[in-house]
């Protein structure tokens, strides 16, 4: 069950330090030392993993050097464009196994505004994740084309209604994870993508039992560099959210239907 606005202790215990943030990138030379100038202002002793896909624009060269110039900068290569999805689920093995307590997802663009990263962190000793929602009291979009921000909100809208997930930006691509949550969720299985691979990471913590809070974020459309968002991930992301939704009111229906039986049974004996 997910609990959202909770205030309840989790016992989680928090330093900067001891804190992640995983950058995927592709193609965001234009964007990237802004964006990490502005992170180091805002969380100055996080530690800051650029997962860079090949980018032919020389984005993994200039990683290189920030990562020569600052020793809390790492740079994970990868061959080739292969996701977003196996970007964090790569860059997240690597935290995981260096032995991080929290692991940050945020794009490289400037959408996610790193200075709203401290009060993300402050949910984090609270709950196991913590969304940086653009759709609750408090968050806003700038500057996205109208269409873009219909489709969003109604990928949620769909999301909550099929899954019966009580978030309400479950496509958000910022966010925090403890690292307990991530070891917990399985990260192998997961293939997905996009849209597709927030919800499903949602999804998976809400099914765990895993404690998720919305913490309000203003998200500023890119000024620079090109969306990655194509018309194969939307579709991607509604024929998964399908499934899951028609595999879980399947359950709901099996487990209506057993029990009066096992009322009944208890009754004659």
């Amino acid at each position: 069950m997910t609990r959202v606005g909770d205030e309840e202790p989790t016992g989680h215990a928090r330093t900067d330090a001891d804190v992640v943030v995983v950058i995927p990138t592709y193609n965001e030379a234009l964007t990237l030392e802004r964006t990490v100038s502005r992170l180091r202002t805002a969380v100055p002793t996080a530690h800051i993993l650029i997962v860079d896909d090949g980018s032919p624009d020389g984005t993994g060269e200039l990683a290189d050097k920030m990562a020569a110039r600052d020793s809390r900068i790492e740079v994970l290569h990868r061959a080739g464009k292969q996701g977003l999805g196996r970007a964090y689920v790569a860059g997240f093995g690597w935290a995981l196994d260096r032995g991080f307590g929290y692991l940050v997802e945020m794009d490289a663009d400037g959408s996610h505004q790193p200075e709203e990263l401290p009060s993300l962190l402050a949910a984090a000793g609270n709950a196991d994740l913590v969304l940086g929602s653009r759709y609750v009291p408090g968050g806003s979009v700038v500057n996205w084309p109208r269409r873009r921000e219909v489709l969003s909100r109604g990928a949620n809208t769909y999301t909550r209604f099929m899954l019966g997930l009580g978030v309400h930006d479950a496509t958000s691509g910022f966010r925090v994870f403890s690292a307990s949550a991530l070891r917990t969720i399985d990260l192998a299985s997961v293939a997905s993508q996009g849209y597709c691979f927030q919800i499903d990471l949602a999804w998976r913590a809400v099914c765990a039992g895993l404690r998720v809070v919305e913490v309000p974020i203003t998200f500023v459309e890119r000024e620079q560099g090109e969306s990655k968002m194509g018309t194969g991930i939307v579709k991607e992301a509604f024929l998964q959210v399908t499934r899951w939704g028609a595999g879980h009111r399947l359950r709901q229906v099996r487990s209506a239907v057993r029990a009066p039986a096992f009322r009944g049974n208890a009754d004659e004996s």
